[in-house]
């Protein structure tokens, strides 16, 4: 009798564990798989950026049934959940889609490594469906028997046979995808657009300031899409102001969490700093000086959270404390710098994208913000710097930034189940 090697053996338990698991799976079972975008393009530091995409996708997927994740091939990312029913695998594949570094997720079935099993599902996949179609199959095995087009060919052949569809490879109304895995092959029609951009925390901690308006939950995805992982910060007309606008904050907040999960927000009772600017004889100045004010609260919050910047939703010239001048003014107040990822868009972009995130609902709801309140009938476009630290010196700003933040309370707003609010 022969005897096997230490390898062989090895090699031969896990396929007698993948023919183990596809079976208890069944032969159609429905998975998630996603392609990735610039991860692939990062080198010898890819490994980080997808250890990182892969906690978050754990996280995102949390209070779910439990998933199995692995890597196939370059850039795709394949996420079972054994036993979940259909309905379960599809809220999946919709968070997958808030992921960040995430392009395409796909709704797939995932069967047997056979021709007639292959092409059943294909043909299934195409029922109740209408208009031209297309095969587009791709071998990552190129041990498969058929090339990519002979299998495109024999499958598109079998939908035509079954439902007498119209074949139109260059501009079809359905697709049907075909990949050939080492173990197994994936059939899926259509695709949920993702958010692309790098993995939340890959880019280190930002904190953002957030109004009730509709710039900065933008600014804030923006600027997540790019790696950071932010919380945020509110500053509220309390006590001279009613709580609507920590409302919003709040739903704005939980609206973003499905970006990054475990979102914190920060409130900060503005209003009677804001009385104290106005005695102090601010006048033209008391918006810039009430900015740079929470510049400084910020900062010495973000200290405390090991942020290494600041996040706004200034965008140039679109109110009359956005100019250059007002905003080389603001600059000067802290040290920490102020990332402005609006900075060139007009409102019309920044509402669009509020408008696909889901936040400008949210952002129009009527409520009496800080900013407003005892703002001068005629603000200041081209603050003097000498003239703010002259102001913030009567005040003690420093001083006054540290006091404010002893009142801040800490909420966590969570997409995926709210948590009681609680204070630091």
């Amino acid at each position: 009798m022969a005897v096997m090697s230490e390898p062989e053996a090895v090699e031969g338990r896990e396929a007698e564990a993948a023919v183990r698991e596809r079976s208890a799976s069944g032969p159609h079972e429905l998975c998630v798989l996603m392609k990735l975008g610039e991860i692939v393009l990062k080198g010898s530091n890819r490994s980080l950026f997808e250890r990182r995409l892969h906690n978050n996708i754990r996280a995102a997927a949390r209070g779910l049934s439990p998933i199995k994740l692995s890597r196939r091939g370059s850039g795709v990312v394949f996420v079972r959940m054994p036993d979940a029913s259909d309905a379960e695998v599809a809220e999946l594949a919709e968070r997958m889609s808030n992921v960040m570094g995430v392009v395409w997720v796909h709704l797939v079935r995932r069967v047997p490594k056979d021709l007639d099993t292959v092409t059943r599902a294909a043909v299934e996949a195409m029922a109740d469906r209408s208009g031209s179609f297309a095969v587009r199959a791709r071998r990552r095995d190129k041990r498969f028997p058929l090339t990519s087009s002979q299998l495109a060919g024999h499958v598109g052949a079998a939908v035509v046979e079954a439902y007498g569809l119209p074949v139109n490879l260059k501009r079809p109304q359905n697709t049907v995808s075909i990949e050939v895995d080492k173990d197994e092959v994936f059939v899926f029609t259509d695709g949920i657009p993702g958010q692309g951009g790098l993995p939340v925390g890959m880019s280190g901690r930002a904190l953002v300031l957030m109004s009730g308006g509709i710039d900065s939950p933008v600014a804030a995805h923006r600027m997540m899409r790019r790696g950071l992982k932010v919380d945020f910060l509110h500053f509220s007309g309390m006590p001279f102001t009613g709580p609507e606008s920590i409302y919003k904050a709040y739903s704005l907040v939980r609206q973003l969490d499905r970006y990054q999960v475990g979102s914190r927000l920060f409130v900060v009772p503005f209003g009677k700093a804001q009385q104290q600017l106005k005695t102090s004889g601010a006048d033209r100045l008391q918006v810039i000086a009430q900015r740079r004010l929470m510049l400084k609260t910020a900062e010495a919050l973000a200290d405390d959270l090991n942020a290494e910047a600041l996040i706004t939703g200034d965008a140039l010239g679109q109110v009359s404390s956005q100019t250059m001048t007002n905003l080389t003014a603001l600059d000067d107040a802290v040290d920490l710098p102020i990332l402005r990822p609006l900075i060139g868009m007009d409102k019309t972009e920044i509402m669009d994208q509020a408008r696909r995130m889901g936040t400008l609902a949210i952002s129009e709801l009527p409520d009496e913000d800080c900013c407003t309140l005892l703002t001068p009938r005629q603000a200041e476009t081209a603050a003097k710097i000498p003239d703010l630290r002259q102001i913030e010196k009567r005040l003690d700003a420093e001083e006054l930034a540290e006091y404010l933040l002893t009142g801040k309370k800490l909420h966590r707003p969570s997409f995926l189940g709210e948590e009681a609010p609680e204070k630091v």
